[in-house]
């Protein structure tokens, strides 16, 4: 990155140009209200000279070709990504940054599995905006960069960071279109950076702040604030005995902290009686492990062990503002999962809605015991198609890293559906195996139906899947283990170090073009 003022040197041969910086007119930093971060592309071989975007381009014409001229004079051309700052061009923006957007030619990797010209508009716009912030700026204007909702996408996500509980925070910034055109694109981008960042918010938390009470209370509000088509039930300890989840009354019994069954709907068909899409979210507010308790390093990032809860219902918020004309059930049983004296014990054997018994061999194996019970409830609202998404397996994390969500799914069609969702986003999955080679290995059980550990050691994501398959009949399920995605530490250049929010942007997605499809 360069940043202007420059040498004297460097001034000299500027002030010959007719350009004058700050350094000549004597601006305050308060008069430094706004940025404007503008992109260009990489050289092609038929240009002489990086092209701008349109945006670009009519800027630099409005200073009389001064950026183009200081662009050349500060280094080499701007790599994707990449950023550099200048100061004093025009009074509206007294600061501009111009970002790499690699080439202008760029669309879909079938090897990278995704649009790769997105995944640079939002990894550059994140980092432009990141750099008006640095400057203090309370507001940035946004090139469109040939997509206004990938640009929004980049600055909302690549600004968002969690500072609610310190004293000293960044400056807010705050993003806009630049320009009159792609509004509603932009407005699309922002909206669906917002549901990842509410997911964020909550995986972020502290898991004294995020109890499973005050994880249904937000997403309550959030849903309620959505759309009037909504209804959110905050089911209490004494409506899940009813409901006889002794899976899930298992793991909640071990922890003080009342647990909470989340199921929240929307009704955007004009047909309320519509069969429903069922999301499931696993939501473990904390995980120690229990009695098998975990080591103590890194245990603080078991605080976002609900990232399936946070996903699904931050997706349903989403389609929700979206208006879509589908109608949508989130399930999520909420709870810790702790140590104590009326905690689970190796060896317990529980009983799950549906009469299945299961032996708890490891009380660290806690999220599959959950989603059991809330997989089977899943069913008795007939839905049209059941996915549940679950930090499931340190497992998944060693499969496939943070490169993609990991799916095993019965159902191609729904495969597809979800792959070509995730191409859009640039938040990826990967198709995992469900074979019967698996499921021998969690039925063949001493005690029960059912073992929550598979019989070896190898293939540990796999056999979590086969374990949540003993509680599904539906034709059309997938399994989403998103424990490999739930943090970010510098692998997607858009996203702070800290939990992702992922994939929800990639759900919002699939929802939205189930909804066209259904229409």
């Amino acid at each position: 990155m360069y940043l202007l003022p420059l040498p004297a040197a460097a001034r000299v041969a500027l002030r010959r140009l007719g350009v004058r910086g700050l350094w000549d007119r004597g601006l305050s930093t308060a008069d430094m209200t706004k940025g404007l971060v503008l992109g260009i592309y990489a050289k092609d071989k038929d240009d002489d000279l990086p092209q701008f975007t349109s945006a670009g381009e009519s800027f630099n014409k409005l200073v009389s070709g001064k950026l183009r001229e200081m662009l050349n004079i500060s280094g080499p051309p701007l790599k994707a990504g990449k950023t550099r700052t200048f100061y004093g061009l025009h009074q509206d923006f007294p600061s501009v940054v111009v970002v790499g957007l690699g080439k202008r030619s760029a669309g879909v990797d079938d090897q990278e599995n995704w649009h790769e010209g997105k995944e640079n508009i939002r990894a550059a716009v994140a980092a432009g905006c990141r750099q008006v912030q640095d400057l203090e700026l309370p507001s940035v204007e946004v090139d469109p960069c040939g997509d206004a909702q990938a640009a929004a996408e980049g600055a909302v996500l690549g600004l968002y960071e969690y500072d609610d509980l310190k004293q000293k925070k960044k400056v807010a910034v705050s993003a806009k279109l630049h320009g009159s055109g792609d509004l509603e694109a932009w407005e699309k981008g922002v909206l669906f950076a917002s549901g990842q960042n509410l997911a964020r918010h909550l995986m972020e938390s502290p898991a004294n702040e995020m109890t499973p009470t005050r994880f249904a209370e937000i997403i309550e509000k959030n849903l309620k604030s959505a759309s009037s088509k909504t209804k959110v039930h905050i089911r209490p300890k004494s409506w899940i005995e009813e409901q006889e989840m002794g899976s899930f009354l298992s793991v909640a019994k071990g922890s003080e902290e009342p647990p909470v069954f989340l199921e929240i709907h929307y009704t955007g068909s004009p047909n309320a009686t519509e069969a429903p899409l069922v999301f499931v979210g696993k939501g473990i507010t904390f995980d120690s492990g229990g009695i098998s308790i975990k080591a103590s390093a890194n245990m603080d990032l078991m605080r976002a062990d609900m990232g399936g809860a946070a996903t699904i219902c931050s997706a349903i918020v989403s389609a929700a503002k979206l208006n879509l004309p589908i109608n949508i059930i989130g399930l999520a049983p909420l709870c810790e999962n702790m140590p104590s004296g009326k905690a689970n014990k190796p060896g317990d054997v529980v009983r799950a809605r549906n009469g299945k018994t299961i032996q708890v061999d490891n009380t660290d194996a806690e999220g599959r015991l959950i989603l059991a019970d809330a997989l089977c409830y899943a069913h008795t609202f007939n839905p049209k198609v059941i996915i549940n998404a679950a930090t499931l397996t340190g497992a998944m994390d060693v499969a496939l890293g943070s490169g993609a969500t990991g799916v095993f799914t019965n159902s191609s069609w729904l495969w597809n559906k979800l792959f070509e969702a995730s191409v859009e986003t640039g938040d990826r999955v990967w198709r995992m195996p469900l074979f019967e080679h698996y499921t021998r290995q969690v039925i063949d059980c001493q005690l029960a139906d059912v073992n929550n550990l598979g019989k070896y050691r190898s293939a540990g994501a796999c056999t979590a899947a086969a374990f949540l398959r003993e509680f599904v009949t539906h034709t059309k399920w997938a399994h989403l283990d998103i424990a490999g995605v739930m943090t970010n530490k510098d692998e997607i250049p858009y996203l702070r170090k800290g939990m992702s929010g992922r994939p929800t942007r990639t759900l919002i997605e699939f929802l939205l073009r189930f909804s066209k499809d259904s229409s």
